[in-house]
């Protein structure tokens, strides 16, 4: 249960159109979206920002750094999400599963690995990335723009799940439906809504 009131589209007032869209979208209303119609001038910002921000970067690096960020941060609300979509679209359940568990798995290549590396070590203390970090990413083939899209995700990330769990939002109860798993490998912090 959160820690503040969750709000449904009737009570959301001015953001009772992202809740709305956000069913469209998903089919059910998201816990996050409920939490963030206290503010929705922050809510729009954050949809336009992580647009703005995945929009430039590759699909799967984008999943891979943010679900780097997320575990690191013991974000069970964006691991789950972003490993579901990783599951979905790029890798096996299995593979997912490893990575969420920092496990070798041989679903990464190099530059995948560098990347979860750098966006973990951002959401954790970006005090100690080091300029090898950033010439590692170089090394693999990554350009200045590419490498900033990294640090982006992972600091984006930090805000997102920083806020869900300082405020006690629970991932959402359709998560309960992932394969064991990956559900239990994605679980890193908050349990899931039990409704």
């Amino acid at each position: 249960m959160a820690y503040i009131e969750l709000l449904a589209p009737e009570e959301a007032g001015d953001a009772a159109d992202l809740l709305e869209a956000d069913i469209e979208l998903r089919g059910y209303l998201p816990n996050y979206a409920r939490a963030f119609a206290h503010r929705p001038g922050v809510y729009r910002a954050w949809r336009a920002l992580s647009a703005a921000v995945s929009g430039n970067m590759d699909a799967r690096r984008y999943e891979l750094a943010t679900l780097a960020a997320a575990r690191r941060l013991r974000s069970s609300y964006c691991t789950l999400a972003h490993g579901k979509v990783l599951a979905d679209r790029f890798m096996s359940d299995g593979e997912v599963a490893a990575l969420a568990r920092s496990r070798p798995t041989d679903a990464l290549d190099d530059v995948d690995r560098a990347v979860m590396e750098l966006a973990e070590k951002v959401a954790a203390d970006a005090t100690t990335v080091r300029q090898a970090d950033v010439d590692r990413l170089r090394e693999l083939g990554l350009s200045d723009t590419e490498i900033a899209d990294v640090v982006l995700a992972a600091a984006l990330r930090c805000f997102f799940s920083k806020t869900l769990d300082g405020l006690g939002v629970e991932p959402d109860s359709a998560y309960n439906s992932l394969p064991p798993v990956l559900r239990d490998a994605l679980t890193v912090g908050r349990p899931i809504a039990s409704e």
